[in-house]
Protein backbone atom coordinates (compact mmCIF):
# COMPACT_ATOMS: atom_id res chain seq x y z
CA UNK A 1 0.00 0.00 0.00
CA UNK A 2 1.59 3.46 -0.98
CA UNK A 3 0.86 6.17 1.10
CA UNK A 4 0.84 9.87 0.33
CA UNK A 5 3.42 12.24 2.74
CA UNK A 6 1.03 14.66 4.90
CA UNK A 7 0.58 18.08 3.54
CA UNK A 8 -0.79 20.96 5.68
CA UNK A 9 -3.60 22.72 4.71
CA UNK A 10 -3.64 25.07 2.53
CA UNK A 11 -1.89 28.57 4.34
CA UNK A 12 -0.73 26.68 7.14
CA UNK A 13 3.54 26.88 7.63
CA UNK A 14 5.40 24.39 9.51
CA UNK A 15 8.66 26.62 11.06
CA UNK A 16 10.08 25.25 14.23
CA UNK A 17 9.29 27.58 16.85
CA UNK A 18 12.51 29.03 18.12
CA UNK A 19 13.16 31.25 21.35
CA UNK A 20 16.64 32.01 21.58
CA UNK A 21 17.72 34.07 24.88
CA UNK A 22 21.20 33.68 25.14
CA UNK A 23 22.86 36.76 26.44
CA UNK A 24 26.34 37.56 25.55
CA UNK A 25 26.61 40.17 28.33
CA UNK A 26 25.19 37.82 30.93
CA UNK A 27 27.64 34.97 29.52
CA UNK A 28 30.25 37.01 30.34
CA UNK A 29 29.59 38.46 33.34
CA UNK A 30 28.78 35.02 34.52
CA UNK A 31 32.05 33.35 33.44
CA UNK A 32 33.88 36.81 35.20
CA UNK A 33 31.91 35.70 38.34
CA UNK A 34 32.19 31.76 38.57
CA UNK A 35 36.35 32.52 38.34
CA UNK A 36 36.17 34.73 41.02
CA UNK A 37 34.57 32.22 43.12
CA UNK A 38 37.02 29.57 41.95
CA UNK A 39 39.94 31.80 42.24
CA UNK A 40 39.02 32.58 45.90
CA UNK A 41 39.36 28.89 46.49
CA UNK A 42 42.06 28.34 44.54
CA UNK A 43 43.98 30.90 46.98
CA UNK A 44 42.99 29.03 50.04
CA UNK A 45 45.32 26.81 52.06
CA UNK A 46 43.30 23.87 53.43
CA UNK A 47 42.55 24.26 57.02
CA UNK A 48 44.16 22.58 60.22
CA UNK A 49 43.83 19.18 61.67
CA UNK A 50 44.11 20.26 65.80
CA UNK A 51 45.13 17.59 68.28
CA UNK A 52 43.33 17.55 71.47
CA UNK A 53 45.30 16.38 74.35
CA UNK A 54 44.10 13.06 75.85
CA UNK A 55 46.80 10.79 77.96
CA UNK A 56 48.74 8.88 75.52
CA UNK A 57 48.60 5.57 77.29
CA UNK A 58 44.70 5.70 75.79
CA UNK A 59 45.90 4.90 72.98
CA UNK A 60 43.15 6.88 71.31
CA UNK A 61 43.71 10.36 69.16
CA UNK A 62 41.19 13.49 69.46
CA UNK A 63 41.20 16.04 66.24
CA UNK A 64 39.31 18.99 65.57
CA UNK A 65 39.28 20.08 61.94
CA UNK A 66 39.76 23.55 62.15
CA UNK A 67 37.42 25.59 59.84
CA UNK A 68 37.89 28.91 61.62
CA UNK A 69 41.05 29.57 59.76
CA UNK A 70 38.82 29.92 56.26
CA UNK A 71 38.97 33.52 54.89
CA UNK A 72 35.64 34.14 56.56
CA UNK A 73 36.22 32.54 59.56
CA UNK A 74 33.95 29.70 60.24
CA UNK A 75 33.27 26.16 58.25
CA UNK A 76 30.33 27.90 56.41
CA UNK A 77 32.82 29.02 54.11
CA UNK A 78 32.93 26.21 51.88
CA UNK A 79 29.15 25.94 51.87
CA UNK A 80 29.03 29.96 50.91
CA UNK A 81 31.45 28.96 48.08
CA UNK A 82 29.49 25.92 46.80
CA UNK A 83 26.14 27.89 47.23
CA UNK A 84 27.32 30.49 44.69
CA UNK A 85 28.67 28.01 42.64
CA UNK A 86 25.21 26.25 42.66
CA UNK A 87 23.30 29.42 41.99
CA UNK A 88 25.39 30.71 39.37
CA UNK A 89 25.62 27.67 37.44
CA UNK A 90 21.84 27.19 37.72
CA UNK A 91 21.60 30.62 36.29
CA UNK A 92 20.04 32.11 39.20
CA UNK A 93 22.07 34.24 40.56
CA UNK A 94 22.24 37.71 37.69
CA UNK A 95 23.85 40.83 38.23
CA UNK A 96 22.60 43.96 40.11
CA UNK A 97 20.11 41.58 41.74
CA UNK A 98 20.08 40.36 45.72
CA UNK A 99 21.09 37.42 46.83
CA UNK A 100 18.96 37.12 49.68
CA UNK A 101 19.38 34.42 52.78
CA UNK A 102 17.97 32.88 55.77
CA UNK A 103 21.05 32.33 58.32
CA UNK A 104 21.63 32.60 62.19
CA UNK A 105 25.09 34.37 61.37
CA UNK A 106 28.10 32.49 60.09
CA UNK A 107 26.79 31.65 56.55
CA UNK A 108 25.39 34.98 55.96
CA UNK A 109 28.67 36.22 56.85
CA UNK A 110 30.61 34.13 54.76
CA UNK A 111 27.88 34.99 51.86
CA UNK A 112 28.46 38.46 52.17
CA UNK A 113 32.02 38.34 51.41
CA UNK A 114 31.00 36.21 48.30
CA UNK A 115 28.46 38.33 47.46
CA UNK A 116 31.01 41.23 47.55
CA UNK A 117 33.55 39.23 45.20
CA UNK A 118 31.12 39.29 42.26
CA UNK A 119 29.63 42.31 43.08
CA UNK A 120 25.79 41.70 43.95
CA UNK A 121 23.97 43.06 46.53
CA UNK A 122 22.88 40.73 49.55
CA UNK A 123 20.65 40.72 52.58
CA UNK A 124 20.42 38.07 55.84
CA UNK A 125 17.61 37.44 56.87
CA UNK A 126 18.41 36.73 60.80
CA UNK A 127 17.10 36.39 64.01
CA UNK A 128 17.44 39.50 66.13
CA UNK A 129 19.06 37.50 69.07
CA UNK A 130 22.18 37.17 66.62
CA UNK A 131 25.10 37.94 67.86
CA UNK A 132 26.97 41.58 67.58
CA UNK A 133 29.80 40.30 66.16
CA UNK A 134 28.21 38.81 63.27
CA UNK A 135 26.35 41.16 62.27
CA UNK A 136 29.14 43.42 62.29
CA UNK A 137 31.01 40.90 60.06
CA UNK A 138 27.92 40.99 57.81
CA UNK A 139 28.20 44.27 57.36
CA UNK A 140 31.40 44.68 57.41
CA UNK A 141 31.61 42.50 53.63
CA UNK A 142 28.99 44.82 52.31
CA UNK A 143 25.86 43.09 53.59
CA UNK A 144 22.58 44.14 54.82
CA UNK A 145 20.75 42.73 58.05
CA UNK A 146 17.45 42.23 57.95
CA UNK A 147 15.61 40.94 61.49
CA UNK A 148 13.00 38.34 62.35
CA UNK A 149 12.16 38.03 65.93
CA UNK A 150 10.92 34.54 65.50
CA UNK A 151 13.19 32.33 64.17
CA UNK A 152 10.84 30.48 62.34
CA UNK A 153 9.52 32.70 60.09
CA UNK A 154 13.38 33.81 58.48
CA UNK A 155 11.83 31.33 55.48
CA UNK A 156 9.12 32.66 54.51
CA UNK A 157 10.38 36.66 54.74
CA UNK A 158 13.40 35.76 52.54
CA UNK A 159 11.40 33.88 50.22
CA UNK A 160 9.25 37.75 50.45
CA UNK A 161 12.38 39.90 49.87
CA UNK A 162 13.33 38.35 46.65
CA UNK A 163 9.96 38.07 45.43
CA UNK A 164 10.25 41.63 46.09
CA UNK A 165 13.41 42.82 44.56
CA UNK A 166 13.65 40.85 42.17
CA UNK A 167 16.37 38.46 44.35
CA UNK A 168 17.55 35.15 44.30
CA UNK A 169 16.77 33.44 48.08
CA UNK A 170 19.76 30.96 48.15
CA UNK A 171 17.93 28.85 50.77
CA UNK A 172 21.06 27.27 52.22
CA UNK A 173 18.69 24.70 54.47
CA UNK A 174 17.52 23.10 51.24
CA UNK A 175 20.13 23.47 48.72
CA UNK A 176 23.45 22.42 51.91
CA UNK A 177 23.40 18.99 50.66
CA UNK A 178 23.18 18.75 46.71
CA UNK A 179 25.67 22.44 46.43
CA UNK A 180 28.73 20.50 47.88
CA UNK A 181 30.41 17.75 45.94
CA UNK A 182 30.31 14.70 48.11
CA UNK A 183 32.77 12.76 45.92
CA UNK A 184 35.61 14.53 46.67
CA UNK A 185 36.94 17.75 44.67
CA UNK A 186 38.50 18.81 48.35
CA UNK A 187 35.83 18.95 50.23
CA UNK A 188 35.63 18.55 54.04
CA UNK A 189 35.92 14.78 54.36
CA UNK A 190 37.96 14.39 51.60
CA UNK A 191 40.70 16.82 53.38
CA UNK A 192 39.91 15.19 57.04
CA UNK A 193 41.19 11.96 55.68
CA UNK A 194 43.99 12.80 53.33
CA UNK A 195 45.62 15.19 56.46
CA UNK A 196 45.02 11.95 58.45
CA UNK A 197 47.14 9.66 56.23
CA UNK A 198 50.26 9.75 58.26
CA UNK A 199 48.75 9.32 61.56
CA UNK A 200 48.82 6.16 63.59
CA UNK A 201 44.88 5.80 63.05
CA UNK A 202 44.47 7.18 59.67
CA UNK A 203 40.61 5.75 59.47
CA UNK A 204 39.11 7.55 62.18
CA UNK A 205 36.26 5.53 63.74
CA UNK A 206 34.10 8.15 63.98
CA UNK A 207 33.82 11.20 63.07
CA UNK A 208 31.43 13.68 64.98
CA UNK A 209 29.40 16.56 63.00
CA UNK A 210 26.76 19.03 63.95
CA UNK A 211 23.88 20.08 62.34
CA UNK A 212 22.59 23.30 60.83
CA UNK A 213 21.40 22.75 57.40
CA UNK A 214 22.53 19.09 57.74
CA UNK A 215 24.82 19.83 54.86
CA UNK A 216 28.23 19.00 56.24
CA UNK A 217 26.73 15.56 58.20
CA UNK A 218 25.48 14.41 54.53
CA UNK A 219 28.87 15.58 52.74
CA UNK A 220 31.12 13.51 55.42
CA UNK A 221 28.75 10.47 55.42
CA UNK A 222 28.21 10.19 51.54
CA UNK A 223 31.95 10.96 51.13
CA UNK A 224 32.51 8.10 53.95
CA UNK A 225 29.95 5.53 52.43
CA UNK A 226 31.09 6.03 48.45
CA UNK A 227 34.64 5.44 49.75
CA UNK A 228 34.17 2.51 51.30
CA UNK A 229 35.29 3.66 55.30
CA UNK A 230 34.01 1.62 58.09
CA UNK A 231 34.21 5.20 59.44
CA UNK A 232 30.52 5.92 61.43
CA UNK A 233 29.13 8.96 61.54
CA UNK A 234 27.64 10.69 64.84
CA UNK A 235 25.64 14.30 64.35
CA UNK A 236 24.96 15.90 68.02
CA UNK A 237 21.96 18.18 68.35
CA UNK A 238 21.70 21.33 70.86
CA UNK A 239 18.70 21.96 72.75
CA UNK A 240 16.05 23.78 71.13
CA UNK A 241 16.33 21.66 67.80
CA UNK A 242 14.34 18.57 66.40
CA UNK A 243 17.05 17.12 64.05
CA UNK A 244 17.54 14.27 66.70
CA UNK A 245 13.70 14.32 67.60
CA UNK A 246 12.93 13.81 63.99
CA UNK A 247 15.85 10.89 62.97
CA UNK A 248 15.01 9.20 66.34
CA UNK A 249 10.95 9.00 65.21
CA UNK A 250 11.54 8.66 61.55
CA UNK A 251 8.70 12.11 61.57
CA UNK A 252 10.19 14.13 58.96
CA UNK A 253 7.28 16.57 60.08
CA UNK A 254 8.79 17.35 64.05
CA UNK A 255 9.13 20.95 64.91
CA UNK A 256 10.23 23.08 67.65
CA UNK A 257 8.77 25.64 69.19
CA UNK A 258 11.54 28.00 70.26
CA UNK A 259 14.69 28.78 68.42
CA UNK A 260 18.63 27.19 69.61
CA UNK A 261 20.63 29.29 71.82
CA UNK A 262 23.66 27.28 70.03
CA UNK A 263 24.10 29.62 66.94
CA UNK A 264 24.71 28.04 63.74
CA UNK A 265 23.43 24.46 64.71
CA UNK A 266 19.74 22.85 65.45
CA UNK A 267 16.88 24.24 63.36
CA UNK A 268 12.81 24.61 64.49
CA UNK A 269 11.39 21.98 61.60
CA UNK A 270 13.81 18.72 60.00
CA UNK A 271 15.86 20.83 56.75
CA UNK A 272 15.83 19.17 53.55
CA UNK A 273 19.51 19.53 53.40
CA UNK A 274 19.40 16.73 56.58
CA UNK A 275 19.88 13.07 55.20
CA UNK A 276 18.66 10.98 58.53
CA UNK A 277 19.99 7.54 56.57
CA UNK A 278 23.27 8.86 56.11
CA UNK A 279 23.63 9.01 60.26
CA UNK A 280 25.15 6.13 62.43
CA UNK A 281 24.33 8.27 65.24
CA UNK A 282 22.64 11.47 66.91
CA UNK A 283 23.08 12.90 70.50
CA UNK A 284 21.26 15.39 71.91
CA UNK A 285 23.69 17.71 74.09
CA UNK A 286 22.80 20.21 76.67
CA UNK A 287 23.17 23.74 75.84
CA UNK A 288 25.24 24.12 78.99
CA UNK A 289 27.35 20.99 78.02
CA UNK A 290 28.41 22.83 74.70
CA UNK A 291 29.52 25.85 76.93
CA UNK A 292 31.63 23.59 79.24
CA UNK A 293 32.96 22.28 76.09
CA UNK A 294 34.37 25.07 74.43
CA UNK A 295 35.62 26.27 77.60
CA UNK A 296 37.87 23.20 78.04
CA UNK A 297 38.78 23.16 74.73
CA UNK A 298 40.37 26.85 75.36
CA UNK A 299 42.13 25.35 78.73
CA UNK A 300 43.51 22.42 76.20
CA UNK A 301 44.70 24.25 73.09
CA UNK A 302 44.42 27.77 74.24
CA UNK A 303 41.44 28.47 71.62
CA UNK A 304 38.39 29.91 72.08
CA UNK A 305 35.51 28.37 69.64
CA UNK A 306 31.84 28.84 69.16
CA UNK A 307 28.81 27.19 70.91
CA UNK A 308 28.45 24.32 68.15
CA UNK A 309 32.66 23.10 68.28
CA UNK A 310 31.26 22.42 71.86
CA UNK A 311 28.43 20.62 71.27
CA UNK A 312 30.52 18.54 68.65
CA UNK A 313 33.47 18.13 71.45
CA UNK A 314 31.14 16.89 74.37
CA UNK A 315 29.82 14.14 72.08
CA UNK A 316 33.07 13.01 70.83
CA UNK A 317 34.58 13.05 74.03
CA UNK A 318 31.61 10.98 75.20
CA UNK A 319 32.71 8.41 72.20
CA UNK A 320 36.53 8.47 73.31
CA UNK A 321 35.20 7.46 76.89
CA UNK A 322 33.27 4.50 75.95
CA UNK A 323 36.71 3.48 73.35
CA UNK A 324 38.59 3.62 76.61
CA UNK A 325 36.02 1.77 78.70
CA UNK A 326 35.88 -0.97 75.93
CA UNK A 327 39.68 -1.33 75.44
CA UNK A 328 40.02 0.13 71.93
CA UNK A 329 42.08 1.93 70.34
CA UNK A 330 41.54 4.56 67.13
CA UNK A 331 40.90 7.62 66.56
CA UNK A 332 37.63 10.63 66.53
CA UNK A 333 37.45 13.57 64.52
CA UNK A 334 35.23 16.66 65.18
CA UNK A 335 35.12 20.35 63.90
CA UNK A 336 36.06 23.91 65.39
CA UNK A 337 33.27 25.60 63.23
CA UNK A 338 34.05 28.93 64.15
CA UNK A 339 36.00 31.08 66.29
CA UNK A 340 34.96 32.15 70.24
CA UNK A 341 35.35 35.70 69.59
CA UNK A 342 32.25 36.05 68.08
CA UNK A 343 30.57 35.08 71.21
CA UNK A 344 32.42 36.47 73.76
CA UNK A 345 29.10 38.30 74.65
CA UNK A 346 27.36 34.97 74.91
CA UNK A 347 29.40 31.61 75.72
CA UNK A 348 32.61 33.03 77.34
CA UNK A 349 30.22 35.38 79.39
CA UNK A 350 28.88 34.21 83.48
CA UNK A 351 26.10 37.19 83.18
CA UNK A 352 24.88 35.35 79.77
CA UNK A 353 24.84 32.43 81.54
CA UNK A 354 23.13 33.22 84.67
CA UNK A 355 20.09 35.22 81.99
CA UNK A 356 19.71 31.78 79.98
CA UNK A 357 19.56 29.88 83.45
CA UNK A 358 22.44 27.55 82.45
CA UNK A 359 24.80 25.93 84.99
CA UNK A 360 28.01 24.62 83.26
CA UNK A 361 29.98 23.29 86.73
CA UNK A 362 28.70 19.15 86.34
CA UNK A 363 29.14 19.19 82.59
CA UNK A 364 32.99 21.07 83.65
CA UNK A 365 33.40 18.83 86.33
CA UNK A 366 32.41 15.72 83.72
CA UNK A 367 35.20 16.89 81.63
CA UNK A 368 37.58 17.28 84.11
CA UNK A 369 37.00 13.73 85.50
CA UNK A 370 37.25 12.08 82.74
CA UNK A 371 40.66 13.49 81.12
CA UNK A 372 42.16 12.82 84.62
CA UNK A 373 40.84 9.17 85.29
CA UNK A 374 38.94 8.24 81.65
CA UNK A 375 35.51 7.36 83.23
CA UNK A 376 32.67 9.14 82.00
CA UNK A 377 30.80 9.74 85.21
CA UNK A 378 27.31 8.42 85.40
Amino acid sequence: MRTTPHQPPAGVTCDTLDVDRSDAAYRGWLKEAVRKVQADANRSADTHLLRFPLPEHWGIDLYLKDESTHPTGSLKHRLARSLFLYGLCNGWIRPGRPVIEASSGSTAVSEAYFAKLIGVPFIAVMPRTTSAEKIRLIEFHGGRCHFVDDPRTMYEESARLAAETGGHYMDQFTYAERATDWRGNNNIAESIFRQLRLERFPEPAWIVATAGTGGTSATIARYVHYMQHDTRICVADPENSCFFEGWTTGDPDVTCDCGSRIEGIGRPRMEPSFVPGAVDRMMKVPDAASVAAVRALERAIGRKAGGSTGTGLWSALKIVAEMVAAGRTGSVVTLLCDPGDRYLDKYYSDAWLAAQGLDIAPYAATIESLLATGVWPD
